[in-house]
């Protein structure tokens, strides 16, 4: 291959994880919506400089815009080089995008093969790698999805993680998207993915599953949190064979409890939460369940949380959404402790 190459993403996708370092030269503001896996920022113009430029543009002229421009470009450029790349051997082989035009990423590429580094530009930019995901989510693979149901506080998450540690290939939309799917699923201090973050990390997942082998993935609504999940995996998905995990009643309990400890500590950050649901269950049940919160009697509200509200709505959703649930295949488990899940895990992945 000649260097510098411009290739298509259909192209490059191949090679992409062949290349030493995938290199974002958009500014800072746009690598933070979306970027393409392992990629790191480098701005060829950051958030303040593109304003300025593009003012300049529109007020007085491309050359002028182009004029003030340029030194800027060779400046962020040179630093880049300077701070990220000067230990970098002949050899090293980087890829380089911008949004769409090429202007930024060809004056990267530019003055990296003029060093005489291997470099590639993505053709089309973000654009084009964002078209290219967006209809790959469109037309998922057929892979042999296994769905891991279960009521609020069975483990349904736990066993995931086990299952990938006992070496499972496992979709973890929740872990993806930052939330653990329901009223209280937030993350204390981590924010949710954007939407296409979320779906970057979707496709990224599913591009590397081995179709041979099953894929665990839990029962999730289209939302987590936030945030959708596209629509074609949601339908694969929901037409998946079962495990229905049983747990019993006080280790669901004490499950919950341990997974939403900042909570439990936090009674009023969960009273905020549990006002959400004043539509459902009316003003008088959430305030009783306020005076549970504020007591510090957490294992009874969360023991009428899983009974009048968390439980009546999985056993509707579940039916009504999931084909084969009615077959599921039975799973109890006897405790929520490591070995416990690990034990489930490997009777599931061995099989």
């Amino acid at each position: 291959m000649k260097y510098p190459a411009v290739l298509s993403f259909d192209e490059i996708l191949p090679q992409l994880d062949a290349f030493d370092t995938v290199i974002d030269a958009r500014s800072e503001s746009e690598f933070a919506l979306d970027h393409l896996p392992g990629a790191i920022n480098c701005p060829v113009l950051d958030d303040a400089e593109r304003i300025l430029i593009g003012t300049t543009y529109k007020q007085v002229g491309a050359f002028e815009a182009k004029k003030l421009g340029a030194p800027l470009v060779a400046k962020n450029i040179a630093r880049h080089i300077d701070t990220l790349f000067a230990d970098k051997p002949k050899d090293w082989k980087p890829l380089v995008y911008c949004w769409r035009g090429g202007n930024r990423s060809g004056s990267m590429v530019h003055v990296l093969a003029r060093i005489g580094w291997p470099v590639v530009q993505l053709d089309g930019g973000y654009k084009a790698y964002r078209a290219y995901v967006s209809a790959a989510l469109a037309a998922p693979p057929a892979l042999p999805l296994r769905v891991i149901c279960g009521t609020t506080g069975s483990g349904k998450t736990r066993l995931l993680h086990a299952l990938e540690a006992a070496g499972a290939q496992v979709l973890d939309l929740e872990g993806m998207a930052a939330h653990r799917g329901s009223v209280l699923g937030h993350l204390p201090g981590e924010p949710q993915p954007t939407q296409k973050q979320f779906e970057t990390r979707i496709w990224e997942r599913l591009r590397r599953f081995d179709p041979s082998r099953p894929v665990f993935v839990e029962s999730e609504s289209k939302k987590v949190g936030n945030l959708r999940v596209p629509e074609a995996v949601m339908e694969r998905i929901r037409a998946a064979p079962c495990v229905s995990l049983a747990l019993a009643q006080p280790d669901r309990v004490r499950l919950l409890m341990e997974d939403y400890e900042h909570f439990a500590v936090d009674p009023a950050a969960l009273n905020m939460q549990l006002d959400h649901l004043v539509q459902l269950h009316g003003r008088a049940r959430i305030d009783a369940w306020h005076a549970l919160a504020n007591d510090g009697r957490m294992p009874e509200l969360v023991d009428q949380l899983l009974v009048e509200h968390y439980d009546p709505a999985y056993l509707r959703s579940i039916e009504r959404n999931f084909a084969q649930y009615p077959q599921a295949e039975v799973l109890e488990l006897v405790g929520i402790g490591e070995d416990d899940f690990m034990a489930a895990a490997r009777s599931l992945h061995g099989r």
